[in-house]
């Protein structure tokens, strides 16, 4: 189990380093369902520290090094926009009632069907920014562009990490382990993010 302090930060010693970005934080986070992992895009942790830097910057929770340190970017009481836009759970997991693949196969766009998912409560839905914590990883696309780009692989050290993180906050904030995701499989993003995570 992990504490957390009345800010929302986990005190784990030097597991966890705190680098609190203020600018990734938006509203608050009232129940944690799932967990997203991501991997940045970008090839080191300072270059992401500086992306969510930025004005109306996303972000996630927290970030995992190539050394496997972890780093906690925003407080765990804090929604940050990690997940873009969700897509349908019923269809994606081949689950849905004849009138929710009805409502949804006349929705238009990837941005009307998140909205109509996000109307959803949970478990109906994937878990997302209003619910989900999210951890990235850092690593780029190594080949190829758009939606079909390759990530690296994570490496072990970031998989040791991984593991480690999201099963000591599955336990401490009640997260099912069926409840983590791979960002791809929750959101329109590129296919192979985080494609070799494990945990």
């Amino acid at each position: 189990m992990l504490y957390i302090t009345k800010d929302g930060h986990v005190d784990a010693g030097s597991r966890i380093k705190l680098k609190i970005i203020p600018n990734i934080e938006s509203g608050k986070l009232d129940k944690v369902n799932g967990i997203v992992v991501h991997q940045t895009g970008g090839s080191t942790a300072e270059g992401a520290f500086a992306s969510y830097q930025q004005p109306k910057a996303n972000g996630a929770h927290f970030l995992i090094d190539r050394d496997g340190q972890i780093y906690q970017t925003a407080s765990l009481y804090r929604v940050t926009n990690h997940v873009g836009h969700l897509k349908s759970r019923c269809i994606e997991t081949h689950n849905c009632s004849s009138a929710e693949l009805k409502a949804a196969g006349q929705i238009r766009g990837v941005k009307n069907l998140s909205r109509f998912e996000q109307q959803k409560d949970f478990p109906r839905r994937f878990p997302s920014n209003a619910d989900a914590i999210g951890v990235e990883i850092v690593g780029r696309p190594v080949s190829g562009e758009g939606e079909n780009a390759i990530y690296e692989t994570i490496n072990d050290q970031q998989n040791d990490s991984l593991r480690w993180l999201v099963k000591e906050l599955a336990n401490t904030l009640s997260v099912s382990m069926n409840e983590v995701y791979k960002h791809p499989q929750v959101s329109y993003k590129v296919k192979t993010e985080a494609g070799t995570a494990k945990w």
